[in-house]
C-alpha cells in the first residue's frame, strides 16, 4: 500500500459528504414526508410520526403545500395562519418553508419557536421532534455546537424508544463529529446504532468513526452492515475501500472504490474513491 494513502483518508471527510447526501436526500423526501406527518388523529396509524389533531391537520397539509410550490407562498400561509390561532403548527410550517429556501437562520427561530410553544401547551413529543428540527437547520448552517444543543433538548423533552430516537441520536452524533468531540459521538451511535438499526447512515458513521479511532475490526463490522443495507451508495462504497485498504486488503479497496466511482462518478465520493484508484499499485 503506498505510503500516502493513510495521509489521503485522513484529509477527506466522509462524514461531512454523508451529511450532504441526507441533507439532500431529505429535501427530495420532504412532500411524502410532510403528508405522513400530518395525518390526523383520528385516522393516524403508529408508523413513527406522531398524528395531527383534525383541527390542524388540513390547514397544516395545505400550509407545506404552499411552501413545497413557493417558499415565500408559504411563509406568508404561515404567518396568516399563526395570527388566526394555528399555534405552533404554524410556525412549524414557517420553518419548513424557511428550510426548504436554505434560509437557515429564519428555520432555526422558527422551529425553536414552534418548540417553545408545544411545550408550554403540554405537547412534549412535539416539542421534542421540533427541537430536533432545530438541530437539523442548525447542522445544516454549519453551527454544529447550537446543533448539539438543540439535539439535547430534544432528547431532554422524551421520545419513545424506535427510530425517532435513534435518529436524534444520530443527528447528534453527527453535530460532535463536527465538533471533534469523538468520545461524546461514540456514545450517541451507539444508542442510534440500537434504535435505528436499519439506517445506513448510522453504520456508515460508526464506521468511519471505528477507522479515524484506530478501531479496526469494529469498522470493518459496521461497514459491512451499511454495505448490505445501503449496496448502491457510493459514500458507502468509499469507506468500505478506505477500511479495506487500512487492513491489508487491497483487492476489496480496489472493488469498493470502483464501485464507488461507478455509482456516482461526480459525487465527492465517487472522485475521492477515483483518485483513490490511482495511487494503487497495478492489480
Amino acid at each position: 500500500m503506498p505510503f500516502f494513502l493513510p495521509l489521503l483518508l485522513q484529509a477527506y471527510d466522509p462524514e461531512i459528504e454523508a451529511v450532504m447526501n441526507r441533507s439532500r436526500k431529505e429535501k427530495q423526501e420532504q412532500r411524502a414526508t410532510a403528508a405522513s406527518a400530518v395525518a390526523p388523529a383520528s385516522t393516524a396509524r403508529d408508523g413513527g410520526h406522531i398524528p395531527v389533531p383534525a383541527k390542524y391537520a388540513a390547514p397544516l397539509q395545505a400550509c407545506l403545500d404552499q411552501a413545497i410550490e413557493s417558499t415565500d407562498a408559504g411563509v406568508a400561509f404561515a404567518q396568516k395562519w399563526r395570527i388566526d390561532g394555528g399555534g405552533f403548527y404554524a410556525r412549524h410550517c414557517m420553518g419548513f418553508a424557511f428550510a426548504r429556501a436554505e434560509r437557515w437562520g429564519p428555520a432555526i427561530i422558527a422551529f425553536e419557536q414552534a418548540a417553545e410553544e408545544a411545550e408550554r401547551g403540554g405537547e412534549m413529543a412535539q416539542s421534542a421532534r421540533l427541537w430536533a428540527q432545530a438541530g437539523n437547520a442548525a447542522l445544516a448552517s454549519g453551527d454544529a455546537a447550537k446543533a448539539r444543543n438543540e439535539f439535547d433538548a430534544a432528547l431532554a423533552r422524551g421520545l419513545p424508544d424506535g427510530m425517532e430516537k435513534g435518529e436524534v441520536h444520530l443527528d447528534r452524533a453527527r453535530a460532535l463529529v463536527a465538533l471533534g468531540d469523538l468520545p461524546a459521538a461514540r456514545d450517541s451511535l451507539d444508542i442510534a446504532l440500537t434504535q435505528a438499526p436499519r439506517d445506513p447512515l448510522g453504520w456508515l458513521l460508526s464506521a468511519t468513526l471505528a477507522r479515524r479511532s484506530g478501531e479496526m475490526p469494529l469498522a470493518q463490522a459496521h461497514i459491512a452492515r451499511a454495505v448490505q443495507l445501503s449496496p448502491d451508495d457510493a459514500s458507502v462504497a468509499l469507506e468500505e475501500g478506505n477500511i479495506a485498504v487500512l487492513t491489508a486488503h487491497e483487492d476489496i479497496a480496489r472493488a469498493a472504490w470502483g464501485r464507488a466511482v461507478k455509482l456516482s462518478p461526480q459525487s465527492p465520493a465517487g472522485k475521492a474513491a477515483a483518485d483513490n484508484l490511482t495511487r494503487l499499485t497495478p492489480g
